[in-house]
């Protein structure tokens, strides 16, 4: 059992800030461990709650610790816990609109976070950024608690029921790879949804697609998973003349009969590229 301090007595997980506390104790040390922490490294944790992963960061020994703590009741009792650690800092506010550096100025190198689950996608946003937009310098590893479903998402392969334009856009900006599931019983209260930790690795700058590129991949996606079910045939009817879609799509290795759920995220690069030639 943990013993909490002070601060936290009486306060209770809150519905409106979608808090469910990581309370188990192999789920934290495969966190940290997938982490691969460092002396050198400087964690960003994203709502650290009542401070159970936020204890085995530092304890890691890693050169500091910032983390962001959207609800205020908990901030005194994180003070108060963990104040006296040289390496850790704290900022309540909103991770969509507080700033992302630590106290001294500088820039986290690595993100560890148990995510709101209603805020999934624009936090990622933030963390990784858009396909024409990433995040840079980009961060080298990112250890996520999110909803099963979206880790589906993001590490699902071409023709899987779960590959859609988030797997693309994800899988074009880092490496993704799943850490362990994570059940309803492992949090206090316990969510009705099953959870996931994934570890991201952002491609870095030299391998990334470049921004024209990019912005032209991600008109595609929206235009094409717009209709997944439909034939790339239709979904892609207007982005260029009937017959130079044809050789377009032969020559970047797909057919037009395919679905856009099959196509790899390469592919997309591919078709996107030969678009942009014959602009």
């Amino acid at each position: 059992m943990h013993s909490w301090p002070m601060g936290f007595s009486g306060h209770h997980a809150r519905k409106r800030f979608g808090q469910h506390w990581l309370r188990d104790d192999s789920v934290l040390q495969r966190i940290v461990e997938a982490a691969d922490l460092q002396p050198t490294d400087r964690v960003l944790e994203v709502g650290p709650g009542r401070g159970a992963l936020t204890e085995r960061l530092l304890a890691a020994g890693v050169g500091a610790v910032h983390a962001i703590e959207l609800d205020r009741d908990l901030v005194d009792g994180l003070q108060e816990r963990f104040d006296a650690h040289p390496g850790f800092s704290l900022h309540q506010g909103d991770v969509l609109e507080a700033p992302l550096e630590l106290s001294d100025g500088s820039i986290a190198n690595k993100v560890v976070a148990n995510i709101p689950y209603n805020i999934t996608g624009p936090l990622l946003e933030r963390l990784v950024g858009r396909l024409d937009r990433p995040v840079d310098p980009p961060y080298q590893r990112l250890v996520l608690l999110v909803q099963k479903e979206v880790a589906e998402r993001i590490r699902a392969l071409p023709g899987q029921s779960s590959f859609s334009a988030l797997s693309v856009r994800m899988q074009l900006l880092a490496r993704c790879r799943s850490v362990c599931p994570v059940p309803p019983r492992c949090f206090q209260p316990p969510p009705k949804v099953q959870s996931e930790v994934i570890c991201l690795e952002p491609i870095p700058a030299s391998e990334r697609v470049e921004p024209a590129l990019a912005a032209r991949v991600e008109s595609l996606l929206k235009q094409a998973f717009l209709a997944r079910r439909k034939m790339l045939r239709n979904t892609l009817a207007g982005v260029a003349e009937p017959d130079r879609l044809q050789d377009l799509a032969a020559s970047s290795g797909f057919s037009l009969q395919q679905r856009p759920q099959e196509l790899t995220p390469d592919t997309w690069v591919a078709l996107a590229r030969g678009l942009n030639r014959g602009d």
